[in-house]
């Protein structure tokens, strides 16, 4: 995480961006590892602003310092310390940590037309985007969309699936553990990204026949295209009678009648997702069925982190 969402005095004026969810509720199940480029390339807090340039660089605002090579160099000596991460929250509006929309100057010299305002504000800041090009499937944000209840819990449920990934193919695997650890995400997958899901039986199929590690390169680049997509209601709604199904006939009509109504509702707009949730995953547990229960889309990060409760 960028340090001054953790509060550290190290922004441009000396002051910080502690986020209250991020060094709070998640802090709980979180270790962070703090990253301030500027500071690490020795700027200080305070320090003069910086500006991101149509070429790339990013430079002091009069211009009379370049702060590329510097920035450039410490992203290929950090990248390989946080390479086994499973998230990263960069600061937005930050010429080194920013992931969107950042204004960018003339690189040339400013001109009466510009007047030193921003050309465009379509960039990336020069840190967060060597970080993101050297891990693509890492999970980013940026702390400012995670204001919106739907990106916060997208983001945290590829980061807990990024933990599991990791945790998985970090012990020595077998073929019929991968099929395992699929099966447990199949319906996360579905809920996803239906072309995934089918993508990615087809790589399972596989394991037992193909080379291990060409098996884990396609089954790792899969799962993470698969969890980037966010689900929409539809898809949601199609995972969450997927979950149904099998349970359908261990209860009677009422049961059914009240689940079929939470998801409809859920569907509809009128309910959040965590309503269906819960009474699948309860229906699942009590009728024992391991594969319902054990299912990562019925679970997939601390319930105390309190997601899926909105509209």
């Amino acid at each position: 995480m960028s340090s001054c969402l953790l509060g550290a005095p190290v922004r441009y004026n000396g002051g910080h961006s502690r986020d209250r969810f991020l060094t709070g509720p998640l802090a709980h199940h979180i270790d962070w590892v703090p990253v301030c480029p500027e500071m690490e390339i020795g700027l200080g807090a305070p320090r003069p602003t910086l500006h991101l340039l149509t070429d790339g660089r990013v430079v002091t605002k009069d211009r009379t310092a370049d702060h590329t090579k510097a920035l450039t160099a410490l992203a290929d000596d950090r990248i390989s310390d946080i390479a086994d991460v499973d998230g990263y929250v960069f600061k937005s509006r930050s010429p080194s940590c920013g992931l969107l929309g950042l204004p960018r100057y003339a690189s040339g010299e400013p001109s009466e037309r510009t007047d030193g305002q921003p050309v465009d504000r379509r960039g990336r800041g020069l840190f967060s985007d060597l970080v993101k090009t050297a891990l693509p499937y890492l999970p980013t944000e940026e702390n400012g969309r995670l204001n919106d209840p739907g990106l916060r819990e997208h983001f945290i449920e590829r980061v807990f699936a990024h933990a599991r990934l990791r945790f998985f193919f970090d012990c020595d695997w077998r073929p019929r553990d991968l099929v395992a650890f699929h099966t447990r995400h199949k319906l996360q997958i579905l809920a996803h990204d239906p072309s995934a899901y089918r993508l990615m039986g087809r790589i399972v199929a596989q394991a037992g026949t193909r080379d291990r590690d060409e098996l884990e390169s396609d089954y790792r680049g899969a799962f993470a295209d698969a969890l980037a997509a966010r689900p929409k209601r539809g898809r949601n709604a199609n995972a969450l009678l997927h979950v149904l199904g099998p349970l359908s006939e261990r209860l009677n009509q009422p049961r059914r009648h009240d689940i079929v109504a939470a998801i409809e509702s859920y569907r509809q707009g009128e309910a959040p997702l965590s309503v269906p949730v819960a009474l699948l995953r309860h229906h699942a547990e009590g009728e024992h069925l391991a594969y319902l229960a054990e299912q990562t889309y019925l679970d997939p990060f601390p319930a105390d982190l309190t997601l899926r409760h909105h509209l």
